[in-house]
């Protein structure tokens, strides 16, 4: 090693001596970001699990059509709610990754278990990519930009396999101040048995009201029409959210506000304002901007189940949030 770097020519071994020597720390994260990267999607290197259950899930979803009743229609719009707005928006978003408000014991289980309904994978591994999303926000390293390719940023980031030990180094990164939690452990340790489980009842119930169409009624709709919905409706904020709209805060990356995004994902639309102050709990700024999983957070501080709830509204061309901790807090990070 020492006769390669005497064979450099001066002006380098000055710069390269000049560099600050990177910490293990950030050595073992910036190995983890890397893995996020569009080059690690081959044919070598696809979770295989996840594409056939978002196969299987869409196929269901079209499947539904001939399988329609109105119970399991009512079903899968309540359901749709429970797991898009209460589960992933409230729960794994608001909650989990940006810590607006603080939750009791039960409806933190509650909101977590529509969390893990959802499909959309664990809590844990979805607060970090979250919070990895905003720390690298349409930069390289960001796990969904859509400026790496719109079926990129929408869906095909989910197909790149990472094992277990990557999983948990990440959360160790990015999620440490919930990693330990026994009630979220015991979410990321039963969360396919939830996701089976939930297609048996749907079965299930659906067979007990009237036999085997019904069932299966159910169970499409319940399940695989429901989740589809829900599957694409958030995936419009990666996506559409960073391509199409207005701005009410000036950020450094090219998040917007986009008003039929925040109708199908029940708030999460108004994508600027939550770039520009993630820690809010309210999504909508302005008096326009409708955002129902905000009222679902007032309703659970007005029965006490939700405290310490952060409703500051900022002011218009307010200066963005700062996280001087990157990628702790899911702040955006301007450095």
């Amino acid at each position: 090693m020492s006769s390669v770097i005497l064979d450099q020519p001066a002006e380098e071994q000055t710069a390269a001596a000049s560099q600050p020597k990177k910490s293990k720390k950030r050595e073992e994260r910036e190995q983890i970001i890397a893995k996020f990267h569009k080059e690690h999607l081959h044919w070598g290197n696809v979770d295989w699990v996840v594409l056939i259950w978002m196969a299987g899930i869409h196929i269901g979803a079209v499947a539904a059509l001939f399988f329609i009743s109105w119970q399991a229609i009512v079903t899968c719009l309540v359901l749709h709610w429970a797991t898009a707005s209460i589960g992933i928006c409230l729960g794994y978003h608001r909650y989990l990754s940006h810590k607006s408000f603080k939750l009791r014991a039960p409806a933190e289980f509650f909101v977590l278990l529509c969390g893990v309904l959802s499909g959309e994978g664990s809590p844990l591994t979805w607060a970090a990519t979250h919070r990895l999303h905003h720390q690298k926000s349409d930069k390289h390293g960001d796990p969904h930009s859509p400026f790496e390719g719109n079926w990129w940023s929408h869906l095909l980031w989910l197909f790149v396999y990472r094992d277990k030990e990557l999983n948990d180094k990440f959360a160790d990164h990015y999620i440490p101040d919930f990693k330990n939690r026994p009630m979220i452990q015991f979410f990321e340790k039963t969360y396919p048995l939830w996701l089976i489980g939930s297609g048996f009842a749907m079965y299930g119930i659906g067979y007990a009201m009237g036999g085997n169409y019904m069932g299966w009624s159910m169970l499409l709709w319940g399940l695989c029409a429901r989740m589809a919905f829900v599957y694409n409706s958030t995936w419009f904020v990666n996506s559409a959210t960073h391509l199409w709209g207005y701005r009410n805060y000036e950020t450094t990356d090219q998040s917007k506000n986009l008003w039929w995004v925040a109708i199908v994902a029940y708030g999460e639309g108004w994508h600027n304002n939550h770039h520009a102050h993630p820690s809010v709990a309210p999504a909508g700024h302005r008096k326009w901007e409708i955002d129902i999983t905000w009222w679902s957070i007032k309703a659970l501080r007005a029965i006490g189940m939700a405290y310490d709830v952060n409703d500051r509204i900022p002011e218009k061309h307010a200066e963005p949030e700062v996280d001087p901790e990157p990628g702790k807090n899911g702040i955006l990070v301007t450095k």
